[in-house]
């Protein structure tokens, strides 16, 4: 499995690849959202796990990833446990939503959703 990990903050970005190196093989990683779309299209990964609070905004940028590439698999991954933020990355066209207080659920959501697919 190949993920892109989009998030301002280096630590979180090595505390993820910690979590998920036995389930990832290539990681890919980035600090924005602008930055997302060009890695997403040049990388292709598998899923793409976004952050919401950054330069050049996380809903965004989900939003045009799942736009241009209607096969794009986006979990957010953020501090905010907000109802409406919620809805809005659905909206975005997101397929999952984990707070950063639970990354231990963004291991096992990651591997659930992956043996469905």
């Amino acid at each position: 499995m190949k993920v892109l990990i989009v998030d301002d903050n280096e630590q979180m970005r090595q505390m993820i690849r910690s979590l998920l190196r036995d389930q990832v093989e290539e990681f890919y990683e980035c600090s924005d959202g602008a930055e997302a779309f060009h890695a997403y299209t040049r990388f292709r990964p598998d899923w793409v796990l976004m952050d919401l609070n950054m330069e050049d905004d996380g809903l965004a940028a989900t939003r045009r990833i799942t736009a241009d590439c209607p096969g794009a698999k986006v979990m957010i991954v953020t501090n905010f446990d907000d109802i409406h933020l919620r809805i809005a990355a659905q909206d975005a066209g997101a397929c999952g939503y984990v707070t950063k207080d639970n990354l231990l659920g963004l291991r096992e959501l990651l591997s659930r959703l992956s043996e469905e697919n």
